[in-house]
Parts: structure tokens; C-alpha cells; sequence
């Protein structure tokens, strides 16, 4: 064997070596990070999720019903600046993180109660933030389900009071207690 051979060999060996150590050492990688607006279809229901737990299904639908993890990134594609689709995508991440060390379970996996309490404290930690608070992702993701959720048909039409336009004008409608707010 010459010497050309014999490094050819070499490198083949420890570039063997370096593709398997690789392969090992990926289970030892971060969770799963969002990186851009191009959201996977987990990404999504992530979304789902969070918007579910903000305006859960009883007796209407909830926010899942309506694709809210869809109309957030459309909104926050098209709408937020850089800054605040960074601010978006990094409070995911947090989130994302900050749950799992907390309550030692995936966000996905956990029950509706736990997930609420920990939406319930990053509000709460907001609030506590007095006058120079940010506007973190928990504020985000509340305005963006709120906004999502009361605009689709889903919620103007079974969550809220709708009447089909073209109707006749009341100034005046009796409200009693208990009866739905009315679309617009």
C-alpha cells in the first residue's frame, strides 16, 4: 500500500467516524425550535393548542375549530414588523421551553389545566411588569385568538349573535342578561 492509499483510508475512516458520531449525537440536540415564519404543520397545531387553551370548545366551538394557528401566522406574516415577528417567534420557543423545564411535559401533552395556569402566570407576569413592560407573546397570542377567533364564521356565527345582512335597522334592542354580544 503507498502513501496516497494509505491516507485516502485515513480520511475515509475518520470521516466514517465523524458522520457516525453525528448521527449519535443529534438525540442530544435542543428541542425542536422555531426558526422563521415558515411554520410546519406541528408548528400549527402548537398554535392550536395555545389558541384552544385561550378560548377552549364548551357549548360553541373553540379556537382549534377555526384554524387559529393558520390565521396567527398569516397575521404575523403579513401584518408584524421585524421586530415583533422576532419577539413572536422567540416567545414560542420560550414558551415552548419554559413549560417543558416547569411542568416537566410538553405543551402538547399536558392537560388543558396546566396549560392554562401557565398562559394565567405569563399574563400575570406581564401585568406585574407595570409601566415599562413589553408587549410579550402571551399578549400576542391573546389579541391574535381573540381577533382570529371572533372574525371567522365559526365565531361570529355560532359564539356570537348573528343576523344576516341586509336586515332591517333597530336602534334599540332589548338585551337581558346572559344573551349574546352581536356581530358585526
Amino acid at each position: 500500500m503507498n502513501r496516497r492509499d494509505a491516507l485516502k483510508s485515513v480520511a475515509l475512516m475518520m470521516g466514517g467516524t465523524m458522520i457516525g458520531a453525528t448521527a449519535l449525537l443529534t438525540g442530544c440536540a435542543p428541542d425542536h425550535q422555531i426558526e422563521d415564519l415558515n411554520f410546519t404543520p406541528d408548528d400549527l397545531a402548537f398554535l392550536d393548542e395555545i389558541g384552544e387553551t385561550i378560548i377552549p370548545t364548551t357549548d360553541t366551538p373553540g379556537a382549534k375549530a377555526t384554524k387559529i394557528g393558520e390565521f396567527m401566522q398569516m397575521m404575523v406574516k403579513d401584518c408584524y414588523d421585524a421586530e415583533q415577528q422576532q419577539a413572536f417567534i422567540d416567545g414560542l420557543n420560550t414558551i415552548r421551553k419554559e413549560f417543558k423545564d416547569q411542568k416537566g411535559a410538553d405543551f402538547m401533552k399536558a392537560s388543558a389545566e396546566d396549560r392554562l395556569a401557565y398562559l394565567n402566570g405569563l399574563h400575570e407576569q406581564f401585568k406585574a411588569s407595570g409601566e415599562a413592560r413589553q408587549p410579550i407573546v402571551i399578549n400576542m397570542l391573546r389579541d391574535l385568538t381573540v381577533l382570529g377567533y371572533f372574525t371567522s364564521e365559526i365565531g361570529a356565527t355560532q359564539a356570537l349573535n348573528f343576523i344576516e345582512v341586509p336586515g332591517r335597522y333597530e336602534g334599540c334592542i332589548d338585551y337581558k342578561k346572559g344573551d349574546k354580544a352581536y356581530a358585526i
